[in-house]
């Protein structure tokens, strides 16, 4: 997989060169690019941003330095064949569309959901914003060549893009197979199924009068998943309702029904709904 990172602040981008994603693209497991737009300006000053059209404060980044970026990386990257496409016998295979990740507020929201999916894509391209933003014509016209999509981390606002790039790499990158060294661990970590992840407990067994529930040093692993679940339901219902509003229920066991209805929710339909009164 290909990471290509447009920026005109090229080293905030340098934490990408640490921990797992950096070792994963020291191992080859994937490539990654970062761009400097004040490269493809053309006045001494290197000028990336003018004021807006229709007034208003602040400055809005220009579209050519954009258009040039986003040319060069699309002809830089080796072509991707289009797997869904069979091309004919002497012809040349088939480009599948990079997709341009613009991060914005105004974007739809990034989850673990869109990570699983952009991470089976073959090349992804940010573009990071700052100022007021980017002329809006550059993603009009970028979409002959790429597929667009502005993505927010969030309801709150940022300086620029790069924060957002930073966690969307990461979340993405570990998703590649060979990067988390346990795959395991992805499966059952926060967002996986729905639900937050359970809480977690590591030596020693009793730390400053607070002990490991005595459940998970049993062995006993049909209780100790029991115990997980259950801690997956609560923490969920206590910081995140909102995702259990979302979660299909209908395959739920008696005993996870039963915690929802200790929790104040009733299963209808197939959906947690939140009991009158509780």
């Amino acid at each position: 997989m290909r990471f290509d990172v447009v920026s005109i602040f090229p080293e905030y981008l340098a934490p990408l060169e640490l921990s797992l994603i950096g070792k994963a693209r020291t191992d080859g497991l994937l490539e990654l690019a970062v761009h400097d737009l004040r490269s493809y300006t053309q006045d001494r000053h290197r000028t990336v941003d003018d004021t807006p059209y229709g007034g208003g404060a602040g400055m809005v980044m220009k579209p050519e330095p954009w258009a040039q970026a986003l040319e060069d990386i699309a002809a830089a990257a080796p072509p991707a064949p289009d797997k869904a496409a069979a091309p004919s016998p002497g012809a040349a295979p088939a480009r599948k569309k990079p997709t341009l990740i613009v991060p914005s507020p105004a974007g739809e929201v990034f989850t673990q959901q869109l990570a699983y999916e952009l991470a089976g894509e073959d090349h992804l391209v940010f573009a990071c914003g700052r100022y007021e933003g980017i002329d809006e014509r550059v993603l009009e016209w970028a979409a002959e060549q790429y597929t667009v999509r502005s993505v927010s981390l969030g309801d709150y606002v940022l300086n620029g893009g790069e924060v957002a790039v930073l966690a969307m790499v990461e979340a993405i990158g570990r998703l590649i197979p060979g990067v988390v060294g346990n795959p395991e661990s992805l499966v059952e970590e926060s967002h996986s199924d729905g639900l937050l992840e359970y809480p977690v407990y590591t030596k020693p067994s009793s730390w400053r009068d607070r002990d490991v529930p005595e459940v998970l040093l049993s062995g006993n692993h049909g209780k100790i998943a029991k115990f997980r679940r259950e801690h997956q339901l609560r923490r969920t219902a206590a910081r995140r309702p909102d995702l259990l509003d979302k979660l299909d229920v209908s395959n739920f066991s008696k005993t996870e029904r039963n915690v929802l209805w200790e929790l104040g929710y009733a299963v209808v339909d197939g959906r947690a709904v939140r009991r009158t009164g509780k």
